[in-house]
């Protein structure tokens, strides 16, 4: 099927190419081919339970788009929150780790944030992934944002702006959408928008200067898609109404005011800002009503079927023209035709050859993709890249004396263990822990490990555990929010007798919660090149240059 005739879709099938929806197998399961073949749903979106490895997500991609031209639909829409660091749904070898944003914010160098885009979209492009839910743009502005943090680049407008941008230029030169995010902006935000309603208080001219300003940037920078944000903008919609399914903000200030003609994506309507107040159903209406092109419904098959069913039968009685429907359609057609050319980069090979043919659609069309790059570079090119990224995001905030570390002393180092999965938290399957690393450069050190939520009883033994003699190292991390009570517990009474070296591996806020340590380092994630960099920072082989992107006060 060729994709510049709307009109030759019927109704069901453009509404369906409006819908990206989730799936819960490792294969092509009955709840996805449902959705293609019943529902005609335009885009897929991936998490981790979808992956095993690159070359199964090859195959999914391949088995997945061929379903949809069976069913005479258009190429899919396959999409993935890689947004690097400490959210990144493809944690498999062939797939780059890369740093996250605040971690690249605190390098200050935004070409940094463009290799790094470079790097990710082609490898996501090989594996038949053509959209990206990132760069996050939210300016994180509130020590207690528990869903951002440092999924963002920074507090400063300006430096989110560059570094998105440069992200975006990134992504895009390797055939994959970038999609900014959050819109109009969840960075000064306390409450996770997963779990509850959020609104962001600021007057208009705040909102100009801050939070609008890196999505402006990003429009001039040419993004293919912005992702609204379920965040009530009383500035800009008088209602309390989520941006969602405002068309103050998704029509009159994101198309008509900024000129964004691009993809607008909705966040999961799923999410309980959304589903509690509206239902799944009754929002995917009010989010068409309001502006979005592409409505995403990540978990549920009946919340998917009863969503896309609602917004059909929304038309058939009139309450959303076909013009509204069409209209959206012309974005998402537009986007496939420009990327899919046709169907020839909708299929990705399995084989060692340059190019494999899958098949022809019915208008004789070849879909084939191109596999290798003779421009790509080698994993040892690219992880040396990434150790220095890492080696400048490394930021030492403070440093009574302890650091580097005293090659006579031995080293007792307190190291949490990511193990549940959030829904911006990746536990990393292998990543080795501050004690390995630095074990590799030194003797005389100890580890004990711990969970994120550790019980006071465990901290307790621990501090039976502690020689006098020995140098501390406390990693917290923080993933939402407030330093969980059993690290706050355990760094209070360690530092009644010890002096300590604390490791903020994910938020940098944690300083603000705890007694004053002799030294304090902040990573803003626990991927293995910032492990590596942090050991070399410790020991004094590595000098820090990273600084700050937030305010600690």
């Amino acid at each position: 099927m060729r994709m510049n005739s709307i009109d030759q879709l019927s109704l069901e099938q453009r509404v369906g190419q409006m819908f990206m929806c989730g799936f819960h197998g490792q294969h092509a399961d009955e709840q996805i081919n449902q959705l293609i073949r019943d529902y005609h749903v335009g885009g897929v979106i991936y998490f981790r339970r979808n992956v095993e490895s690159v070359d199964q997500l090859k195959r999914l991609s391949a088995d997945l788009q061929a379903i949809a031209a069976e069913a005479g639909d258009l190429p899919l829409m396959i999409s993935v929150d890689q947004e690097g660091g400490m959210v990144a749904r493809i944690d498999k070898e062939g797939v780059t780790q890369v740093p996250g944003n605040m971690a690249l914010g605190a390098t200050g160098n935004p070409d940094y944030t463009l290799e790094c885009a470079q790097i990710l979209g082609q490898e996501l492009k090989s594996i038949g992934i053509d959209m990206n839910l990132a760069p996050v743009l939210d300016v994180n502005n509130n020590v207690l944002n528990p869903v951002i943090g440092v999924r963002s680049y920074g507090e400063n407008a300006e430096s989110v702006a560059s570094h998105g941008a440069a992200a975006i230029k990134g992504y895009q030169s390797q055939g994959v959408a970038a999609t900014a995010k959050h819109f109009p902006g969840h960075g000064d935000t306390a409450v996770d928008s997963h779990l509850g309603m959020v609104t962001v208080p600021h007057e208009r001219n705040r909102l100009n200067e801050v939070e609008l300003l890196p999505f402006h940037r990003a429009i001039e920078a040419g993004v293919d898609a912005i992702m609204t944000a379920h965040v009530v903008f009383p500035a800009i919609e008088p209602e309390p109404i989520p941006a969602t399914l405002s068309r103050k903000v998704l029509t009159g200030l994101l198309r008509e005011e900024m000129g964004f003609d691009g993809i607008i994506i909705t966040d999961c309507l799923e999410m309980h800002a959304i589903s509690k107040p509206y239902g799944v159903a009754e929002a995917a209406i009010r989010a068409v009503e309001a502006g979005a092109d592409l409505i995403l419904v990540s978990h549920t098959l009946q919340d998917q079927v009863s969503a896309v069913e609602a917004v059909v039968e929304a038309v058939r009685t009139g309450r959303i023209e076909e013009a509204t429907i069409n209209q959206a359609l012309e974005h998402i057609i537009s986007w496939k035709a420009a990327r899919c050319g046709q169907w020839e980069h909708a299929f990705v090979s399995m084989e060692e050859d340059d190019t494999v043919s899958d098949g022809s659609d019915e208008d004789g069309i070849t879909f084939s993709i191109k596999e290798k790059d003779e421009s790509s570079r080698s994993l040892a090119s690219i992880e040396s890249r990434l150790d220095e990224i890492a080696s400048n995001s490394i930021t030492v905030v403070q440093n009574d004396g302890l650091l580097p570390l005293n090659p006579e002393k031995n080293v007792y180092v307190i190291w949490p263990e990511v193990v549940q999965r959030t829904e911006v938290d990746e536990p990393w399957s292998h990543t080795d822990s501050l004690g390995v690393a630095l074990s590799q450069l030194r003797a005389g050190v100890r580890e004990h490990k711990i969970t994120t939520q550790p019980s006071y009883d465990e901290a307790d033994e621990i501090l039976k555990n502690v020689s006098e003699e020995d140098q501390i190292i406390v990693c917290t991390y923080t993933s939402a929010g407030h330093l969980p009570k059993g690290q706050h517990h355990l760094v209070q009474k360690l530092s009644e007798k010890h002096s300590l070296i604390v490791v903020a591996l994910r938020n940098p806020y944690d300083l603000l919660e705890i007694p004053t340590p002799g030294s304090y380092v902040c990573t803003y994630e626990n991927t293995p090149a910032v492990v590596r960099a942090l050991s070399l920072v410790l020991t004094g082989e590595l000098q820090p240059t990273g600084r700050l992107p937030v305010s600690l006060r």
